[in-house]
């Protein structure tokens, strides 16, 4: 049986079932072909107003459950995108040009997600405190109520099952904004799944739209914290008018991540793993490897195998048999294409590619880049690998902190406590001794410093913990205590 029927949800939003948004629809266009797909509910600040209320209605009466009832619906959930795994790939496939392997990790992904959203219920979720006075002190967790979830198109189902799957486990309620660009992949697939696993009407509301929507969704009263997964300036707007609101936000942002290769790597194996961080889904990825700074013994050769490697890497439809599919689209491509081309003039050497095909960008190498070329600080997202020289480890350690980004740091090396202390050096969220900087696991915490974000608010049990419930303090004593008034 079919998941993603069009029957079901064609033109519609999610929110307390199937409905048409304020909105109306918009088409879902496959980035490789141009082809439409299908229509998608579009929804409007008035739909996140109504969905909010909705949604803090049927929370409380959620959080009462037992949490083998919201936990036996997270193993459903994990076990339907397994069910699925195929038919949701092929939504990602088309929808979000990802290669087929990439697609299939997420969908594996999701289901891990769920099925440890399900052992997250079941964690304790307070501790004993000690107290001078006569009585039991303890400290609780419980819900924030309901969680605001924006998430972007690059991997759209791991950027949000991340946060809802942990969120309704614990006793919130969810309203999603997928992009617009994969409201399918990155939205109704989550409506489906849970619709399907048993989940109570009113906990999930899926409203694709524009960032009107976005902003009514960290304006609404009812939603008391924002999980958002973007670009660091949309992060810094997001962080802006909730802090109006006083509201918490998790934020996971923008990356230009280094890859710090030492003289005594194998020279081959080593540009195999850079490659991989910066051509992996065409770029598009918070975590790519978007400086690849080489010991100056190794530099010249690693520049030319990175380039041979980069021409060999076949581009194109991403139904067929290709290691990299399309940008997300034309915006995105001539952002991409403008980085590239000031940085030639801004004296970088343009090794290999540097050219387009429609929205197929080839795979990019470019040598000799320094602080002051453009694709040294910028966030590329896009095929792109520039490479630095270093001479010493000083010097990798300058560069490595020469951006405002702090996301993930990968080190190559046959001296791993080497390794090790360089990376006490470099501040960031993530580090990799010997693999490139995107690594992404369910049980692992997730998070980035600086311009990257507010730090690890995903993955493993005590960043949920933190992310999606508050603190409270309880006191209990057997008998009422006598005071001097």
């Amino acid at each position: 049986m079919s998941l993603l029927d069009l029957t079901n949800w064609q033109g519609l939003i999610y929110s307390d079932g199937w409905i048409e948004g304020g909105g109306g629809a918009a088409p879902v266009v496959e980035p490789a072909t141009g082809t439409e797909l299908a229509q998608v509910g579009v929804a409007t600040p008035t739909d996140v107003t109504k969905a909010a209320s909705r949604a803090a209605d049927a929370q409380r009466d959620w959080a009462a459950q037992p949490y083998a009832v919201r936990a036996a619906v997270l193993r459903r959930a994990g076990q339907l995108f397994t069910e699925h795994a195929a038919e949701i790939a092929d939504w990602l496939v088309r929808e979000s040009g990802a290669i087929r392997p990439f697609a299939e990790f997420q969908t594996q992904v999701a289901a891990e997600e769920c099925f440890a959203a399900a052992a997250l219920a079941a964690e304790p979720y307070g501790q004993l405190l000690r107290t001078a006075a006569p009585r039991l002190s303890m400290a609780r967790r419980v819900p924030v109520g309901v969680a605001g979830v924006i998430a972007p198109f690059n991997a759209p189902i791991v950027l949000a099952i991340r946060a809802i799957a942990p969120a309704l486990a614990l006793g919130n309620a969810v309203v999603c904004k997928p992009d617009p660009r994969t409201a399918v992949s990155g939205g109704v697939v989550f409506a489906r799944v849970f619709e399907e696993a048993g989940l109570p009407a009113g906990l999930l509301h899926v409203l694709s739209g524009d960032a009107a929507v976005g902003a009514a969704l960290v304006e609404a009263p009812e939603i008391g914290v924002i999980a958002f997964t973007g670009s660091t300036g949309a992060g810094r707007a997001v962080a802006t008018l909730a802090a109006k609101h006083l509201k918490r936000v998790h934020l996971e942002l923008g990356g230009n991540s280094a890859l710090v290769v030492l003289d005594d790597v194998d020279l081959e194996a080593a540009v195999s793993v850079g490659a991989f961080g910066s051509f992996n889904h065409a770029g598009q990825i918070c975590m790519a490897t978007g400086r690849h700074l080489v010991h100056h013994a190794v530099a010249e050769e690693y520049v030319r195998v990175l380039a041979a490697h980069a021409e060999k890497l076949p581009v194109g439809d991403p139904t067929g048999a290709v290691a990299i599919g399309p940008m997300i689209d034309a915006g995105q491509r001539d952002r991409v294409h403008g980085l590239v081309t000031s940085s030639v003039e801004a004296g970088a050497e343009l090794v290999t590619g540097g050219s387009y095909d429609d929205l197929f960008y080839k795979p990019t190498v470019l040598g000799g880049v320094t602080p002051e070329v453009p694709a040294f600080s910028a966030e590329i997202f896009g095929p792109v690998a520039p490479v630095s020289v270093f001479h010493d480890l000083d010097e990798a350690v300058r560069l490595a902190t020469a951006t405002p980004y702090g996301l993930s740091l990968g080190i190559l090396t046959r001296d791993v406590m080497a390794g090790l202390a360089l990376a006490e050096r470099i501040p960031t969220g993530l580090v990799h001794i010997n693999d490139q900087t995107v690594n992404d696991e369910p049980n692992a915490p997730f998070g980035g410093l600086g311009d990257s974000g507010t730090g690890s608010r995903h993955g493993g049990s005590a960043a949920n913990l933190d992310a999606f419930t508050e603190t409270q303090w309880v006191t209990v004593r057997g008998d009422l205590p006598k005071y001097p008034f």
